[in-house]
């Protein structure tokens, strides 16, 4: 922050400390968290400081920048370190790397859609995953000053899967903030850069199935690394760092094409463990958080389905994109396409939905990410406590398996009241939208496919594979 006026003056004993006795350098590098520097004009510092107390914020004031040339930093009156501003800036090389990235060698896998279907939804809700989270969130405190328009868990029991959280910060307003992630790791293993673009686009999916507009979001990405220089290559060849700059690329990118400031971020970048002769590094990840204002909380809209009798929609195209599929992985194998994000394409889309949930058209909106549309269709449902007839045969695909697990991004599955059908197909219009089925009283799902009936499952026995596998 000092480069630009040429200088600062810091005065390190006036900063407040978790722990007594810390030595003036262990103040001036801690990397203690949850922390700002701000740069405020001198005649606005009484302003800043009463504003800072309204909210019950802590703000010190350490120092000034100055045109000196040095960084200075004071304790107890005495300066203790002074570094010049161009050695601190320019003086040490600078380290230059260069990077590669090959494709990693693939085959294509044939996926079947002969087998027990059922029982593979049954897997894929109970995957690592996909399955419920409820005990560990619940561990935690997760509401404040009872601000939660919607939380974490959704539907009749409050335990379905949410995409985001609203609050509603100002009592006396309706106004409110919608807060999401995104996170898909195991793209990684075939390219980078889908997996930070299905993060970001996840995440703004998450958004937009509450009611969020396109325009209105601001994101925050957190890198999670090995080492890009340490753990260069991989046995397979990859090159970590090759990685790295093809996730910057897709961030980037799709950043850009969403209209998405990113207000900040954190980098790790030495997720690696070593001992004796064995190195464990995680998969390159990024996760991705959203966060968009909402003009109303009232339009909001929850994921579980509502009544029966509500129109079943897909919203967005489903491809032959199994690569880094969880339905793929219950099998051990990792197929050769991730999902694509097309943002220009799926920013029109996701406009659209938002104006159909604020014009009061969609009773339930839910995102397909892991798992695929499958998961999405069963978690709708159980946590709604009602059943879905569902016909796969008009997502065009010929391949039952595909259509119900592929992950293709910039999806939804959306019930909306049968007298409002109509109105949404049209404001949905030339947004690749899918009529599926229709919402029903009876407690299960039953699927139809190109060869005809699928089966029938029971929502408690759904139920009961998503959250079993976590729960303690």
């Amino acid at each position: 922050m000092a480069k630009d006026p040429g200088g600062a003056e810091v005065h390190l004993d006036r900063a407040p400390l978790k722990y007594a006795g810390l030595a003036p350098w262990e103040i001036f590098l801690s990397e203690a968290q949850e922390r700002m520097t701000v740069a405020v004009p001198p005649d606005s510092i009484d302003r800043f400081n009463a504003l800072a107390a309204k909210h019950e914020v802590e703000s010190t004031v350490l120092g000034s920048f100055t045109d000196s040339g040095r960084l200075e930093c004071y304790y107890e009156g005495r300066c203790i370190a002074a570094l010049d501003m161009d050695f601190l800036h320019d003086g040490v090389p600078r380290l230059r790397l260069r990077a590669e990235w090959r494709p990693p060698t693939t085959e294509p896998v044939t996926v079947r859609d002969d087998g027990d279907l059922i029982g593979d939804l049954h897997a894929v809700l109970g995957s690592l995953n996909v399955c419920s989270k409820e005990t560990f969130v619940r561990m935690y405190d997760h509401e404040v000053l009872a601000q939660s328009v919607l939380k974490q868990f959704q539907g009749v029991e409050h335990d379905g899967p949410g995409d985001a959280g609203v609050i509603r910060p100002v009592p006396d307003s309706m106004r409110g903030v919608a807060i999401s992630c995104g996170i898909c790791p195991k793209y990684s293993d075939l390219d980078t850069y889908a997996m930070v673009a299905c993060a970001v686009d996840e995440a703004v999916r998450n958004l937009v199935a509450v009611g969020a507009a396109p325009g209105a979001i601001a994101g925050l990405d957190n890198f999670c690394w090995p080492d890009p220089v340490e753990s260069e290559k991989t046995p397979d060849g990859a090159c970590k760092l090759g990685q790295l700059v093809r996730g910057c690329e897709a961030l980037h990118d799709t950043c850009v094409a969403y209209g998405i400031p990113l207000i900040s971020g954190k980098d790790s970048m030495k997720n690696d463990y070593k001992i004796g002769d064995t190195k464990i590094s995680i998969p390159p990840t990024v996760l991705f958080t959203a966060a968009a204002l909402l003009p109303d909380v009232s339009r909001v809209v929850s994921m579980d389905a509502k009544r029966a009798g509500d129109v079943v929609y897909l919203v967005g195209d489903t491809r032959d994109e199994m690569g880094g599929s969880e339905y793929l992985a219950l099998r051990g194998e990792l197929g050769s396409q991730p999902p694509q994000v097309d943002a220009p394409r799926f920013l029109e889309r996701y406009r659209r939905l938002a104006d159909a949930i604020a014009h009061g058209l969609v009773a339930s909106c839910h995102d397909c990410s892991d798992g695929g549309l499958g998961p999405a269709l069963a978690e709708t449902a159980f946590a709604g406590e009602l059943g879905m007839d569902i016909d796969l045969r008009p997502m065009g695909l010929e391949n039952d398996a595909a259509a119900l697990f592929s992950e293709s991004a910039g999806r939804f599955v959306a019930t909306v009241p049968a007298a409002q059908a109509d109105a949404f197909e049209r404001t949905m219009a030339g947004c690749d939208l899918v009529r599926l089925g229709v919402v029903i009283a009876e407690p299960e799902l039953r699927l139809h496919g190109r060869r005809g009936r699928i089966g029938a499952a029971p929502l408690r026995e759904l139920k009961e594979a998503w959250q079993r596998t976590l729960r303690w």
